[in-house]
Formats: structure tokens, sequence, C-alpha cells
């Protein structure tokens, strides 16, 4: 698949690159902005004195890792600026990638694919963060893997949503359970498992309705969803996926905190990637929530969604060196 919708027009996907590339792009003015800060300050400072690891927790923190985790981070570097030998830009940025690392290093890893006939996957999400249409890039991912795919437009209140997701779903040659906009999520999702196990299918994605994480009666509703999902499907949904803007920094993290909470999300996929300059929130994700951010979106392209890459993360945040 070489191509996305965008306002119902084809976008010619980019040329693919690897992980590195494409996240690079997308944090380049999160990772230019920290060693911007760092560098005026090493400059200006005496070696790595307080005013230093200041501009160093002001830089994380405008980079949107969050305050607490900001704060460790710093901490870690300040602990360690005191033996260290060099005193420059590359051995502060040297450090602090070592403690971000380690940060992500202990979190926890995406939970493996369970041996199951069918495999179900909710996203969840507020209204806006690109659910519906990572529910079909997923869709492809499955299809591509040789997996037997349904989707099911389970987001029933959104003006366009059912559409969008069948427009997704003629283009990927996926089958799609829907109902009329208006209609009782759960009878779209009850029709969608009943239909998946009388068709063999392997994998059910199920796109749900944006909702704001205070709204209860919603949450609750997404509650009696996952009530019937295991109810038809021993251990479904056996994925739930929050969907994460990842141009709304750490707003985004009491909308995860919550929805961690009320519908069992067990990992995040983050969209805009490419677009923000506030890429720090996946550390937030990892420290705060201890929750793996499993896919990020980079792009328009229905390949734009890759698996996330930790390791490589960490290096694209701040830079291939020091002289960025």
């Amino acid at each position: 698949m070489s191509e996305d919708l965008k306002d119902g027009a084809p976008v010619p996907a980019r040329p693919r690159g690897g992980f590195f590339a494409k996240v690079k792009r997308g944090l380049f003015m999160t990772h230019t902005e920290i060693l911007e800060k760092l560098g005026t300050a090493v400059k200006e400072g005496l070696g790595f004195d307080e005013s230093v690891l200041e501009s160093l927790e002001e830089a994380l923190l405008s980079a949107d890792v969050g305050a607490e985790t900001a704060a460790t981070l710093t901490d870690a570097v300040r602990r360690r600026a005191g033996g260290s030998e060099r005193k420059d830009l590359a051995a502060l940025r040297g450090m602090l990638l070592e403690e971000i690392e380690t940060l992500i290093a202990s979190a926890p890893t995406p939970s493996g694919r369970p041996d199951v006939p069918l495999f179900v996957t909710f996203l969840v999400g507020v209204n806006g963060s690109g659910k519906t249409t990572t529910s079909a890039k997923l869709a492809a991912r499955e299809k591509a893997s040789g997996r037997s795919v349904l989707l099911a437009a389970a987001d029933t209140f959104r003006a366009g949503a059912i559409e969008q997701l069948q427009t997704w779903a003629d283009r990927l040659g996926l089958p799609l359970i829907r109902h009329r906009e208006g209609a009782d999520p759960s009878a779209v999702l009850f029709d969608a498992l009943t239909a998946a196990k009388a068709r063999g299918i392997g994998s059910l994605l199920v796109d749900t309705a944006g909702r704001l994480h205070t709204k209860k009666n919603l949450m609750d509703e997404l509650a009696k969803m996952r009530r019937i999902a295991a109810r038809e499907v021993p251990g479904a949904p056996h994925e739930t996926l929050l969907v994460l803007d990842a141009t709304t920094g750490v707003n985004g993290l009491e909308q995860a905190r919550r929805f961690v909470e009320a519908a069992g999300a067990t990992g995040v996929v983050l969209t805009k990637l490419d677009g923000s300059a506030r890429g720090g929130i996946v550390l937030a994700i990892y420290r705060e929530l201890k929750l793996p951010v499993v896919f990020v979106g980079v792009g328009e392209a229905v390949d734009d969604l890759v698996p996330f890459d930790p390791a490589e993360y960490a290096k694209a945040l701040l830079g291939d060196d020091a002289s960025h």
C-alpha cells in the first residue's frame, strides 16, 4: 500500500526509510531545542554547574517529558556530572542519553501475542487522536502479515467515522461490520464478534468512539464493551491500544492515566510524531504509566505506522551527535 487518504484525496507515500530516519524527522524540533538550550548553558557556565542542570531540566520540560520525569533525569545527570572529567556538551548529551535509555529499559515491553483463534484489539482514546486511521493502518499490517482481518466500526457517534472506516476497508479489501450512525456500539461489537467467529477470522480490530476521559457515562460504555468481548471470546480484548496525539504533549498524560484505569489500556500508539516538538511525552508514558509504546505514527501514508524502537527513539530524541 503506497498512499493514504487526506481530505478524500490520495497522499503519495514518501520513500521508505528505517525507524531512526522516520522518527528523527518527527523529533528534529525536539532535539534541536534541547541541544540549543544545553549548548548555551554549557558555554556560559563553568563546567556542569547548577545553572547548566537547571537549563537541562527546563529543556526537558519544554520537550514535554513531564515534571516528575524531568526532575528524575536531571537528578541522575547531577549525580554523574560531579565525577565526569569532560565538561562539554557532548559529555552532557552522552550522560543524558544513557539515563534515558536506562529509564526506557526499566519499563515494560509489549506482551507477546497469545496463540488464540481470534485476536481482538480495541482502539480507544479521545476525539481527534487518529483512532480510525490507526485502525486501518493496523489492519493493513495484519493483512500484510498473512492474517485474516475484520474491522468493526464501533464509533457510531462521530459524524463520518463509519464512512471513513468503510473507505479504508474498501481500499484495503477488508470486510467491515457497521451499523447506522447513532447505533449502540455494543451491538456493533457483538455482531462483529459473531461474524469473526463464524468466518474464522484471525484478527478483529474495533474502532471505538472517541471519548473524553472525564465523561463517566462514555467510559462506562467502554467497560460494557469489554465485558461483552470477554463473554464472547475468552481473554478478549487481548489488546487495548490507547491512541494518543503526540502534539498534545503532557496533556495526553492525564488522558492516558484515566484510560489505563477505566479501559484497561495495555499499550500506546503515538500519532502525529512527525509534526511535534513534544516527543518527550514518550518518556513520561514509560516512567509514570509503566505503559509501553507499541507503534508510532510518523506520516500520512498507510505504512507510516511503525513499530516503536525504544533505543532508536532515545538517540533520535537527542540527535545523532552534539553538533545538532
